[in-house]
C-alpha cells in the first residue's frame, strides 16, 4: 500500500503537472492559431478596454443579464468556482507537503472551514447533478462529457472529506483522494474544465467584438 502511496504521491504528480502545463500550453496556441485563421478580422479588434470592461462586468454577481435570469444557479455557480479553487491551494495539509518538499509555504484556511467549502463543493456538484437530470432543457443538452467532467469535479472533494473524517479504509481513500486529484489536473487542458485556462480569453474576445465593432455591451 505504501508503494503505490508514494508513486502516485511522486511520479504520477509529476506527470500530471506535466501534462496540464504542457497541454496547457498546446490547447492555447493550438486556438489562438485557429482563431487566426478563420476569424482573423474579429483578433485585430482585440482591445485591451473592452476585454477588461467585459471581463470585469462578467466577474460581479448578477452584473450580467444570465446571472440576473438565473439567481440560483448563479449563487451555486459562484460558491462552487470559488471553494474548488480555494480550497485545494489553501489547505493546510497540502501546504504542509509542499513545504516539506519545496521549503514553501503561505497562510491556510483552518481545517473546519477547508470542510465546511468541501462541503459545499459536493452540495454544488449534487445540484449541477439535479439540473442535468431533472431539467429538461439542460438533460435535453446533457453529453457523456458533461458527467465526466462533474465526476472529475467531484471526486477529489468527497474522497478528501472520507478521508480527513477518516470513514471506511484511510489509506484506500487518500490514495483514492491523491489519484482523483492527479487525474483532475491532467484533464484540464483536454476537456471542459478547459475553461478556467480559456474564460479570459473568450470573454476577452467576445468583449472586444461587441465593443469596438457592435458598440454594444456584452453582459
Amino acid at each position: 500500500m505504501y508503494g503505490i502511496y508514494n508513486f502516485v504521491t511522486g511520479p504520477l504528480v509529476w506527470a500530471s503537472f506535466a501534462i496540464f502545463i504542457f497541454g496547457s500550453i498546446y490547447r492555447l496556441v493550438s486556438m489562438y492559431t485557429l482563431a487566426k485563421k478563420k476569424d482573423a478580422v474579429s483578433l485585430a479588434y482585440m482591445d485591451w478596454k473592452f476585454s477588461f470592461r467585459s471581463i470585469f462586468n462578467w466577474l460581479i454577481p448578477f452584473k450580467a443579464l444570465g446571472w440576473k435570469m438565473n439567481p440560483v444557479l448563479t449563487v451555486v455557480t459562484y460558491v462552487f468556482h470559488i471553494c474548488l479553487l480555494a480550497t485545494p491551494i489553501l489547505l493546510s495539509a497540502h501546504i504542509i507537503m509542499i513545504e516539506e518538499s519545496w521549503g514553501v509555504s503561505w497562510w491556510s484556511l483552518s481545517d473546519s472551514t477547508a470542510d465546511v467549502m468541501t462541503i459545499l463543493v459536493i452540495a454544488a456538484c449534487a445540484f449541477f447533478a439535479g439540473r442535468r437530470l431533472y431539467q429538461k432543457d439542460v438533460r435535453f443538452l446533457t453529453t457523456g462529457q458533461d458527467w465526466l467532467i462533474l465526476t472529475i469535479a467531484a471526486l477529489p472533494f468527497i474522497t478528501g472529506f472520507l478521508a480527513y473524517h477518516q470513514l471506511f479504509n484511510y489509506q484506500v481513500l487518500i490514495i483514492a483522494h491523491v489519484l482523483a486529484g492527479n487525474i483532475m489536473i491532467a484533464a484540464i487542458p483536454f476537456t471542459r474544465i478547459s475553461h478556467m485556462l480559456f474564460a479570459v480569453f473568450t470573454r476577452a474576445y467576445i468583449g472586444s467584438e461587441f465593443g469596438g465593432i457592435r458598440k454594444a455591451k456584452d453582459w
